[in-house]
C-alpha cells in the first residue's frame, strides 16, 4: 500500500511513522516547507518528501490531508486533483461538516473525512511518534456517496495504526466534539482570564490558586493559530454549546439567589454520575474502586522515578498520574491513581516506608466528604 501524506508536521509524521510500521505502508509525503520536508525525511516519517503535490500522490492508494483547519477544503480539492482516479482521499481534521460540504458530488465517493482524537502539545515531525494514536477513537465521516471499498480500505489503516475508527455523520461530529473539546477550550480560557482581569482587595487570583484552577485552565491559551480556526470552522455547533452552558448557568445561578439547597445537591449528584461514566470507558476497573493516593514530595531529581520504581517493584500498577507543582520550596503533589483500595492501601505502606507522606482517596470522592480546592 503507498500512502501520500500532505502536510508533515507533528500528526502528518507520526501517522507516516505508524502506517510504515505497523500497516507495512511505502509512505511519501509533501508540504511545501523545505525544512518540514527534510524533518520529516530525517525522523524516518516517509521515504521521500516531494515539493510538489502531484509527485507525492503518483501511485498513491490512499492520500491523508494533514493541515490547519482553515486550509483543509483547498487542500482537500487540490488532493482530489493530483491522486489517481482509484484512490481515497481522507483528512484528520477536527471539524468536519465544512470539509465534506465542500467536497463536489463527482468527487464525493472518493473522499472520506476523519478525525483522529489525539495529539500533543508538541510540534513537527521531529516530535513524532508511532504510538500517538494507540487506542484513540478516529472518527470517520462517510456519506452515501462514499464508495464502500475506499471506506474498507481506510478503516482497516486506521485499525492498523492502533486506534478505534467510529462512524459518525458529520454534522453530529462537529457537534459532539463542540460540546466534548471546543467548549472545555473556551471555558478554560475564560476562566484563566476572568481570574486574571484584576485584583481583589489587592490580592491577585493568580498568586493563591489551587489545584482545582489548574485542572481547569489546563488547555487555557492553547495555539492560537489551531484554536482561532476551529472556533471559526465549527462555530454554530459551538456557539449552540455556549447557549446551552449559559441556560445552565442560569439555572444555578437561581439556585445560589433562591437558596435552593435541594436543587445544587441533585446538580453535584448528576455531575458525579457523568464523571463515573467517563472514568468507566477510561479505565477496565469500575470508577466506584478508582483510588488516588496523594504523595507530598520535594523538588529534587530522581523523585518521581524512584517512586515509579519502588510501586512497580511492588507490582502496584499506576492507571494515571499527575504532577502538581506548587514552589521550588514546597516541592508538589503527586496524584497516583490505582485500581482499588487494596492498591492503594499497599501503596501508603510503601511511601511511608521510604519517609513520604501520603493518604488516599476514591477518585469519584462523596461530595459531603470532599475537601474544596
Amino acid at each position: 500500500m503507498r500512502v501520500a501524506i500532505v502536510g508533515l508536521g507533528l500528526m502528518g509524521g507520526s501517522l507516516g511513522l505508524a502506517l510504515a510500521a505497523r500497516a507495512d505502508a511505502d509512505v511519501v509525503g509533501h508540504d511545501p516547507d523545505p525544512e518540514a520536508r527534510r524533518a520529516a525525511v530525517a525522523h524516518g516519517c516517509v521515504v521521500a518528501a516531494h515539493d510538489t503535490l502531484e509527485a507525492a500522490c503518483d501511485g498513491a492508494d490512499i492520500v491523508v490531508v494533514c493541515v490547519p483547519v482553515a486550509q483543509l477544503p483547498g487542500a482537500v480539492a487540490a488532493a482530489l486533483r493530483a491522486a489517481p482516479p482509484d484512490a481515497l482521499v481522507t483528512d484528520i481534521g477536527s471539524t468536519k461538516a465544512n470539509v465534506v460540504r465542500s467536497v463536489p458530488q463527482p468527487d464525493r465517493h472518493r473522499f472520506v473525512g476523519g478525525h483522529p482524537v489525539c495529539g500533543s502539545e508538541a510540534r513537527g515531525a521531529a516530535n513524532a511518534r508511532a504510538e500517538l494514536f494507540d487506542g484513540a477513537t478516529w472518527f470517520l465521516t462517510p456519506v452515501a456517496d462514499t464508495d464502500a471499498a475506499r471506506y474498507a480500505r481506510l478503516h482497516a489503516a486506521v485499525v492498523a495504526v492502533g486506534a478505534r475508527p467510529l462512524a459518525i455523520d458529520p454534522g453530529a461530529h462537529d457537534r459532539l466534539v463542540a460540546l466534548t473539546s471546543h467548549l472545555p477550550h473556551v471555558l478554560a480560557n475564560l476562566l484563566a482570564t476572568h481570574a486574571a482581569a484584576g485584583t481583589i482587595d489587592g490580592h491577585d487570583p493568580l498568586a493563591t490558586v489551587g489545584g482545582s484552577f489548574r485542572d481547569m485552565t489546563r488547555v487555557a491559551g492553547a495555539n492560537p493559530r489551531i484554536w482561532v480556526d476551529i472556533f471559526l470552522d465549527n462555530r454554530e455547533a459551538l456557539a449552540a454549546g455556549l447557549r446551552e452552558h449559559r441556560r445552565r448557568l442560569d439555572e444555578v445561578l437561581g439556585a445560589l439567589e433562591a437558596e435552593d439547597a435541594g436543587f445544587l445537591a441533585r446538580w453535584v449528584g448528576q455531575a458525579a454520575q457523568a464523571r463515573r461514566g467517563t472514568l468507566q470507558t477510561a479505565y477496565e476497573a469500575r470508577a466506584d474502586d478508582l483510588r488516588v493516593v496523594r504523595v507530598q514530595v520535594p523538588d529534587r531529581p530522581g523523585v518521581i522515578s524512584g517512586i515509579a520504581q519502588a510501586l512497580g517493584a511492588a507490582r502496584i500498577n499506576i492507571e494515571d498520574f499527575v504532577l502538581h507543582h506548587r514552589t521550588p520550596d514546597r516541592g508538589g503533589v503527586i496524584e497516583l491513581v490505582v485500581a482499588d483500595q487494596q492498591a492503594a492501601s499497599a501503596a501508603v505502606d510503601l511511601l511511608e516506608d521510604q519517609g513520604y507522606g501520603a493518604s488516599v482517596a476514591p477518585v469519584v470522592a462523596d461530595a459531603e466528604a470532599e475537601a474544596p480546592s
